[in-house]
Order: structure tokens, then sequence, then C-alpha cells
């Protein structure tokens, strides 16, 4: 048997037998959904608000069957500007309840941002309060997402409030 051969049967054994199995894994795994899109922010440069374009993207599980609306969630985003890259990575709580075609929710994460300013980086901590609503598109398993956040830092005993609105796409698991 060619290794051409040998490598579209285990390919087709696989596919074959994986079927089965999501099906006997489907109350094992946690349910959830990832999220990407494109964000906006009014974010703080050392002590200079400026506005900022860029992307953000999180992962939700919802692995508690007793508290139906609780889910855990990881969000990242990233920021540009001329000369000026900002990151932040938070997780936390995200507390959410079905209404129709929606998904209104509400999150407190905290996490770590990181600045980096012409060659200065700075990488303080984050504070993140949040919420927003998805919307059930017809497509199966997928949503739009509108979402608005306050992200407070601090740096040299001066405390930063920054704002960040997204939206984007949702793929639910």
């Amino acid at each position: 048997m060619s290794k051409t051969a040998a490598a579209v049967l285990a390919f087709v054994g696989l596919l074959l037998f994986s079927i089965p199995m999501s099906a006997q894994l489907n109350g094992l795994l946690a349910n959830g959904n990832a999220y990407v899109g494109f964000s906006y922010g009014q974010l703080t440069n050392i002590v200079n608000k400026q506005s900022y374009k860029g992307w953000d993207a999180s992962l939700e599980l919802l692995p508690f069957a007793r508290f139906q609306h609780l889910g855990v969630m990881v969000d990242g985003s990233g920021f540009y500007r001329q000369g000026v890259r900002q990151y932040q990575v938070v997780a936390g709580p995200r507390l959410f309840t079905d209404a129709g075609r929606w998904r209104p929710f509400f999150q407190v994460a905290a996490g770590i941002r990181r600045l980096n300013s012409s060659g200065f980086i700075w990488s303080p901590l984050v504070i993140d309060v949040g919420g927003g609503t998805d919307y059930k598109l017809f497509i199966k398993n997928f949503s739009w997402r509108v979402q608005g956040d306050y992200m407070r830092t601090s740096y040299a005993s001066n405390t930063q409030n920054d704002y960040r609105a997204s939206t984007g796409i949702v793929w639910r698991f």
C-alpha cells in the first residue's frame, strides 16, 4: 500500500469515527462561545488620552451546570496607533441571560496590559468592567456582538480611565 493511500485511508477512518465520538462527548465538554471583532478605544498612553483602533477576541466557557447564567471568560485585545502598541489580556466571570434572540451580559475581569510606546514598555494591572449583547443570527450557532468596557489602570500614582467599544461575530459551541 502506498503512503498516499494509507494517508487517505487514515483520514477517512478518523473522519468516520469522529462523528459518533462527538455525539458521545456532547454532554461532557463545556459549552461556550468564541468571539472576534473590531475594537475602538479611548486609551491613556501614560498621561495622554488618545484614540486607538484594533481587535478584540474572547473565549467564554459555561462549565457550571448549577449556575446556568454564569460563564468564565478570557478576553484579549490589541490597539495600535503610530509608534504605540497596547495589548491586554483579562479573565473573569460573565453573567448573562437569554431573551429571545438577544443575550445581554455583564462581566468583571482583571489582567495585565502591555504598552509599548516608542520603546518605553509599561505593564500595569488592568480592571475591566463591561457588558454588551449578542443577537442570534439566522445562521445556526452564530451571533453578532456589541460590547462596551471601562478599563482602569494606574501608573505613578495616577489613575487612567479608559473606554473600549467592540463589535464582531460570535460562534457558539
